[in-house]
């Protein structure tokens, strides 16, 4: 199977190359370390002898956020030396401004061919590797099963087509998956379909997810929001407090869904202020576009923070900011959650935030979080773009519906955390 994959590569490489030279030419920063790329890293040094060079991946911010608390764990142990990986750009620029103090190495992962993959391995010569959620590199855990270095899956998680497609090819699945040491599920059902696909049950632990052990920056103030909004130009003398609405990491067809809902409240007297935030800062042009075609005055954030008083709708087109952004929020819809998108993005920093929740049917990559906040009472779930309209002017009448979805979205996310530190004790258990 895995000569299959090695034979499919390149053509796929191949095919798919010039989407990924124009996506890495928007989003620029990809220049440095670009031969990371290939395997042509710096060579571990050979007087360090006393310490495990353990090799984490992280995709993008994301990921990179998400490993904060596991990483900050380990690299108090004096017996761990920790190689960072990434496979963008973004992600290069959160790590490197986290935790540049924290890392013997930072870089980007390599594509996973053989010849590129076997080079890494060489020069990083690893002790053991760690992956975080669904990475699943064949070549990567080929390396990993050659050179008998323990291998972890953190965070691991199957959304429903990954898991029909694993079932799909089971064999392959299995073999990839056979390869880690421990399997630490984000959550029961995901611990449950990595059994059922053949790990063993004393290979996969569920410790919790570790997204919501993050070390978050201390809340707003009140006049540090006030002053927020008067940046985003949600402010103007006929009224002190608009009901303001965040589409939190938003994908194609959502913002002009959220846009048509904040017309409507305008229309029926409610001064609605609408904050997008889409989940890749490089469709800017794309969103200013549809912009122009509507009447609500709007601002652009990567030309200008600051925006003109009495700002309708605010593009908030820039990277690492939704966090503090949406601390103004009266009510958050999550993004990827809409058809045609079905996988969801991440509703734990709305939570943890303490805010009002509305989300899509599609939350498949979230499907066991955004069920405990539905059971909780902390979000509301609508399948199309009519509900969803309906649904934001329901919320916004009811204030104190939307006071006891945040209290309750806080409630869970405080109870639910601990997880990393469980992790990182379970690593250095196996490791010793």
């Amino acid at each position: 199977m895995l000569w299959i994959y090695r034979l499919l590569f390149i053509p796929i490489f191949l095919l798919l190359l010039p989407q990924q030279l124009i996506k890495m030419w928007r989003r620029g920063g990809y220049c440095r370390h670009f031969f990371h790329r290939f395997g042509y890293y710096p060579r571990r040094p050979t007087n360090i002898t006393n310490k495990k060079r353990v090799w984490i991946q992280a995709v993008s911010v994301g990921e990179v956020i998400a490993i904060g608390p596991l990483l900050d764990e380990l690299s108090q142990k004096a017996s761990i030396e920790i190689v960072l990986t990434v496979t963008t750009s973004t992600g290069y620029q959160t790590a490197n401004q986290r935790y540049a103090d924290q890392v013997s190495m930072l870089g980007y992962f390599p594509f996973d061919f053989w010849p590129w993959a076997r080079r890494a391995w060489q020069r990083l010569q690893p002790d053991a590797i760690i992956l975080t959620e669904s990475e699943l590199w064949p070549e990567h855990l080929n390396q990993a099963r050659k050179r008998r270095i323990p291998a972890f899956l953190i965070n691991a998680r199957l959304s429903d087509r990954s898991y029909r497609r694993y079932q799909l090819f089971h064999p392959f699945a299995l073999k990839l998956l056979s390869t880690f040491t421990l399997c630490y599920a984000a959550s029961a059902p995901d611990r449950e379909r990595f059994i059922s696909l053949g790990l063993a049950p004393t290979r996969v632990h569920c410790f919790g997810n570790i997204k919501l052990d993050q070390v978050p920056k201390p809340p707003l103030s009140s006049a540090a929001k006030a002053a927020l909004c008067a940046e985003l130009g949600f402010t103007c003398p006929e009224t002190q407090s608009p009901f303001i609405l965040v589409g939190a990491s938003t994908w194609p067809g959502e913002e002009s869904l959220l846009i048509t809902a904040q017309a409507q409240l305008i229309a029926s007297g409610i001064d609605c202020r609408l904050l997008l935030v889409p989940r890749h800062a490089e469709r800017g042009p794309s969103i200013v576009e549809s912009l122009q075609k509507q009447s609500l005055s709007w601002h652009q954030r990567s030309d200008c923070q600051q925006a003109a008083g009495n700002t309708q709708i605010y593009l908030a087109d820039t990277t690492g900011e939704l966090n503090e952004l949406c601390q103004i929020a009266d009510l958050v819809f999550i993004g990827k959650s809409l058809p045609p998108h079905r996988e969801g993005q991440t509703p734990i920093e709305a939570a943890r935030i303490g805010l009002p929740i509305i989300m899509g049917s599609g939350m498949s990559n979230f499907k066991a979080i955004a069920q405990a906040l539905l059971e909780e009472g902390a979000a509301c779930s609508v399948s199309d773009g009519p509900a969803l309209i309906e649904t934001i002017q329901q919320l916004q009448k009811s204030p104190d519906r939307r006071e006891k979805m945040a209290e309750a979205a806080a409630k869970w996310y405080q109870s639910n955390q601990g997880s990393s530190a469980r992790i990182a004790q379970s690593l250095m258990d196996a490791l010793a």
